[in-house]
Order: C-alpha cells, then sequence, then structure tokens
C-alpha cells in the first residue's frame, strides 16, 4: 500500500464499504457522517480522512491522533465507534446540490480511482439513500 494521501473530509463505513464525504468547511461533513452513524455506519475518520490504493482500490484510514473523535457543531467533540479503514465505494460532494430527479452518473477521480459521486440533497432521504447505497448500490435499470 502506498503513502496516504490527506483529503479534508470525512468518512463513515457500512462494514467495508465507505462513503467519502467532502465539501467545504461548515458545508455539513460531520453532521452528514453523525447521521449515518445514528443509522449504524461507524467513523472512519473525521475533517482529515487518509487515503491509499491497493490493488485499485481506494482505502479510507484515520491519524492516530482524531482517531474516535468526530466534531458536532455547536455541541462539542464526541467520542465514536471506529472502522480502522474501509474501502471507498461513494463519494459525495456537499457543495453542489442537485434538483434533478435522477440524475445523470457522475465520477469523482483520486489517486487514479474512479468513485461513483452524487452531490447533497435537500430533503430528509438523504442519509438514508446514502446508506442504501453502501448495503446495496444502485438498480441497473
Amino acid at each position: 500500500m502506498a503513502t496516504p494521501d490527506t483529503l479534508h473530509a470525512s468518512c463513515v463505513a457500512w462494514n467495508d464499504r465507505a462513503v467519502l464525504i467532502m465539501g467545504a468547511a461548515g458545508a455539513g461533513k460531520s453532521a452528514l457522517a453523525l447521521s449515518l452513524m445514528a443509522l449504524g455506519c461507524r467513523l472512519v475518520a473525521d475533517d482529515i480522512v487518509q487515503l491509499s490504493v491497493n490493488a485499485g482500490t481506494m482505502i479510507a484510514t484515520c491519524h492516530p491522533n482524531i482517531q474516535g473523535l468526530i466534531e458536532a457543531r455547536g455541541v462539542g467533540i464526541l467520542n465514536a465507534t471506529t472502522r480502522p479503514k474501509a474501502q471507498v465505494v461513494l463519494a459525495v460532494d456537499l457543495d453542489r446540490c442537485t434538483v434533478e430527479r435522477l440524475p445523470q452518473p457522475r465520477v469523482f477521480t483520486h489517486l487514479g480511482c474512479d468513485l461513483p459521486l452524487i452531490y447533497r440533497v435537500d430533503a430528509p432521504h438523504f442519509a438514508p439513500a446514502i446508506l442504501q447505497i453502501l448495503k446495496s448500490g444502485w438498480s441497473d435499470r
């Protein structure tokens, strides 16, 4: 495995399948991570994600200094159950929003890996939909 690259993002996983949550400061990365954790995901990293590639697969880990910690804005730094590493299978960009009912597939490319990319959806089903993608992926229909 190569030396990790760091990205200002958050990352949570369902089993070994992780979502990389990206966006500017204050965009809601930690808030979305907390929502997904409330649905059963485990924290990989909050604020700084270490990414590396192993056999063409993107792997997320956390720097040891912040492992097991997540910020809840206005509440404080919280302890969290973690997953030490996970395969990143999805990227979310909170800086962009979509209103399309069925958006065209998008791709996030980093470290030579292509990941499916979704933009923020301002609706209550957003976090549950991300969890469902982690669990079962998309329909081919």
